[in-house]
Formats: C-alpha cells, structure tokens, sequence
C-alpha cells in the first residue's frame, strides 16, 4: 500500500504575505508596503485597546471608565476612537468608501495619541487602490491572531509586521535596501555584541530592526527588557514611520528615534549621548554627506574624513558616541578595510593604535538588497582592558566568513543559524577569559597590532586567515586551466546558439 505523502503546512505569515501579494495588482511594491503594514499596525493596536476596554468594562463598578483617555495611558495602550476601531472597519469592509473609512481612522488615531502624529500611512483612498482589495485585506489581516493565538496577539502581528517588512524589501530590489538590513545580518551583530542592558544607539536606524532584535535577544536570555532604551535616527522620514510603527507594535519605547531632513551628521539629534552598544548599517560610500561644511567638526578626533565618502566619517561618529566601556558592531562597505585615499588609511591606523578595533568579520557576496559592493563588519570598544572580558588590546581578531550563507533567490544570500553560531562563538571563545579559542586556517586568525602594522594597517581577513589546511597544495596552473576549459566551453555554446538564433531568423525572412 503506497504511503500517503505528507504536506508541510507552510507558516501563518507566508501564506498571509502570498494572499496580501495576491491583492497587491497593479501597485508597486513600494506604495502598497505603507497599505499592508498599516493594516497590521491598526489591528495591533485595536487589538491591546480592545482587550484593555474589556478589562476596565468589566471593573465599571469600581470606578473603572473605557472611555477615559487616562486609563489607557497609565497601560501604555493607545487610545482609539469608536469610528477607528477594526471591528467597526471591519464592518464596513464591503462598503466602496472602505478607503476614505480606513484615512479617517488613521486621522483619529494621531489626534488622540500625540507619539503617533505624522506616523500613520493615509493612502487608502487612492483611486490606484480597488475597495474591493482593501477590503479582501482588511478581512485577511483581520484573521490574524485568532483563536488560540489571541493572548498573544501583539507577538503574532509583530512577527507578521517583520516578515513583511523583508517580504517588501526583497520586492522592492534595490530600494528596499534603504530602509531594511537583512535579518541574518542584523541577528549576527546583535548576538555578536549581546547588549543586555544599557543604551542602544543606531544613529541611520533604517525600519528600527537593530532595536527589536536587541529587545528580542535580552527577552530570549531571560533578561528585562526594561534594562535597555534605545536611541535613533533617520534623515527619511518615510522609513522613520516604518520604524516608529515596527517599534510601537513590539511595545517599544520610541520616543528617542528622532527624524530630520538633514541627517546626523549635520543635524546631530543625541549630541550628549553615550551609548553602551552601538549598533548600525550605515550607507556605503556616500559622496553627498555635507563633509565640505564640517571639515573642522569635533568628532573627527582621529583624522578628517574626505568630503567624497562617508565611511570613516561613520566610524568617529560611531566612536565619538561611545560610552567609556561601550561596543560598536558596524557594517561597512568592503573597501574601507584597504582604502588609503585622501587619509582614510591613516584613520584606519589611527583606529588600530589607539585600541579600538576588536575584531573584523568579512561577509559574503549577496547578503545586501541594495548593493552588490561587498561588506564586512567591525567590531569595536573603548575599553579593551575592561574586567568584563579579557585583555584583547593588542591583538585583533580576523574572521573570513565569505564561504558561508545559501542562496535564498539567485540574488540575495543570507546566513544560516548555524552560520552565525560559528560566528559567534568564535568571537566569544576569543574575548571571554574562560573561552576555548585556537586559529582556524582559511576561518580566524588572532592577529598582534604588530602584525597589522607589519602589513601597512590592512584589515582584510584573508591577509591574516590565509588558506584551509586542505588548501595549503592548491595547484593554481592546474585550476587556472580547468576554468580555461570551462570559460572555452561556455562560448563555443554560445556561439552555436547565436548560430540557430541566426538561422531562424534568415528563415522568417525568407518565408515573409
């Protein structure tokens, strides 16, 4: 008897984001991110205003009122108006002014809570958006967290509000970059730095990922979450609202991520802050960031940065706003860890002989939405003496992790768990006095400042790391030929397809 074939059930948030994309028609990804996710925010906070209503409904004799501002900000609960409720949008999901409905919701919504002002998303009622879709996608969003999972709503739509925050920004390619750093990457920094209490700074916060994977990774190693805060900025203020509403639904505390225009190396909006953990992805290579207006600013302790890119610019504002025993985990652009023009190699020494730098990890290729330039990340202290780990002060670790990851389309890779676990605990095994740390050929190395410095300051892995055991007999003329082959291969196929190509072509001319 042949065995029945078991299907896997694919997880809730996939098959919602297959239904939601279904719906999406002819709106580009980039413009319907702000309907779906706006959707999710409004039944989140539906969701905690309505179980709070319950609750104070039920203690009306006490004094309890459901209608009072009051009580559901002494809860840290947002207030929402009758008319703004999902169970009255729900009702009126059928109706064709379901988007003029939606608007007037997220309008209420801010008037009442003033954190929320020039947050929400009103773009319902575009003539581009169908009624009939909208309200297909308030029904499917209104069957989130249903059920069993109603308890624990706020955790349900928060993974789902996540999902699709990486679901758009795959879609959107390129763009989507500017507003998401992958998920593997943002889990790699944050276990990496284990910031389990004190302040988290990310000064280009993006959508606000680095801060709920902080939050995630205190309340996963049984720490309080109230034991950290974190800070932030963004010079878009349409990703600033993507970051103020993924924050708002993990119930974070989003006062001090602030937005303006200019950005925050000419707007500086934590001036006097000094973080315990820095963590961020800032832009790569960036030519256009006011340096020629800052040439004598006081973060540039260690070297003025060229006005045409921003990288070492990044890297003493990062320093510059750390606290005397605080870490950084960074990613930059691949090229800063060779690049010698206009003094940036002479920051980089500078970086090096005073101490800062902890420890390098080179990614692979393809970990990044918008950019194809390859990246690594920098690990950095104030205080490499400090008692809370070993003295690291004059050896940096190396770490070439370019051979890890799998592709998850043909242009994006990401890093596995087990990935970044072998990252981690390598670079855990090596700061921690009790750690069980030894050099792996072609992995890690623990190089002395007098190696770097032997080696002109260069910080690439691969210079320290040097070759797998097993690669140690690499026959280079042999494999030089094999790709020979294999390149001649490839264009001889070539030139006979371009040969039927050509045929078939002669042939429809003729016949025509």
């Amino acid at each position: 008897m042949a065995k029945k074939k078991q299907t896997v059930e694919e997880p809730l948030e996939k098959q919602l984001w297959k239904a939601a994309d279904k719906l999406r028609k002819n709106i580009d990804a980039a413009e319907y991110k702000h309907i779906v996710l706006g959707l999710i925010f409004l039944k989140y906070i539906s969701d905690a205003f309505e179980e709070l209503y319950a609750r104070l409904k039920v203690d009306e004799a006490n004094g309890a009122d459901p209608e009072d501002k009051d009580e559901y900000k002494a809860e840290n609960v947002f207030f929402v108006p009758q008319d703004a409720r999902w169970t009255y949008l729900q009702s009126k999901a059928k109706q064709p002014e379901i988007g003029k409905f939606v608007d007037d919701a997220m309008d209420a919504i801010e008037k009442e809570n003033a954190s929320l002002k020039g947050v929400l998303p009103k773009v319902f009622a575009r003539q581009n958006l169908d009624p009939t879709s909208l309200g297909e996608l308030i029904d499917l969003v209104g069957n989130i967290a249903l059920g069993d999972a109603k308890a624990r709503s706020a955790d349900v739509l928060g993974h789902v509000f996540e999902y699709f925050l990486g679901e758009f920004a795959l879609a959107e390619g390129k763009k989507g970059g500017q507003f998401y750093t992958p998920r593997s990457v943002v889990e790699l920094l944050v276990e990496m730095l284990e910031p389990y209490k004190g302040r988290v700074f990310d000064p280009c916060c993006g959508s606000g990922g680095m801060f709920v994977h902080s939050e995630k990774f205190v309340t996963e190693h049984q720490g309080k979450v109230n034991d950290i805060s974190i800070y932030g900025q963004e010079s878009n203020q349409t990703t600033w609202r993507l970051a103020k509403m993924n924050l708002a639904i993990r119930g974070i505390d989003s006062s001090q991520v602030k937005w303006n225009n200019e950005g925050s190396f000419l707007n500086d909006a934590h001036k006097d802050l000094k973080a315990d953990y820095i963590i961020a992805n800032p832009p790569f290579n960036v030519s256009d960031w006011g340096g020629d207006l800052m040439r004598t600013d006081g973060r540039w302790q260690y070297g003025t940065p060229p006005t045409g890119n921003a990288n070492f610019a990044w890297m003493q504002h990062f320093i510059y706003h750390l606290a005397p025993s605080g870490q950084a985990g960074v990613v930059l652009a691949k090229g800063a860890l060779t690049s010698k023009t206009s003094g940036e190699g002479d920051i980089r020494k500078a970086l090096v002989e005073n101490g800062f730098i902890d420890c390098i990890v080179n990614l692979p290729a393809k970990l990044f939405l918008n950019t194809q330039i390859p990246a690594a990340l920098w690990f950095m202290s104030r205080n490499r003496k400090n008692g809370k780990f070993r003295d690291r002060s004059n050896e940096i670790l190396f770490i070439d992790a370019r051979n890890l990851g799998h592709l998850i389309n043909r242009r994006t890779r990401e890093l596995s768990q087990e990935d970044i676990d072998k990252i981690t605990s390598t670079y855990h095994n090596w700061r921690n006095p009790d750690g069980k740390y030894e050099d792996v050929a072609g992995f890690c190395a623990s190089a002395p400042i007098s190696k770097v410095k032997e080696l002109d300051y260069v910080l690439t892995p691969g210079r320290y790391v040097g070759l797998p055991d097993e690669e140690d007999d690499f026959n280079f003329a042999e494999r030089f030929a094999c790709l020979k082959a294999e390149l001649e291969a490839q264009l001889k196929e070539e030139a006979q397809l371009n040969e039927i190509i050509a045929a078939n072509l002669l042939k429809i001319q003729i016949n025509e």
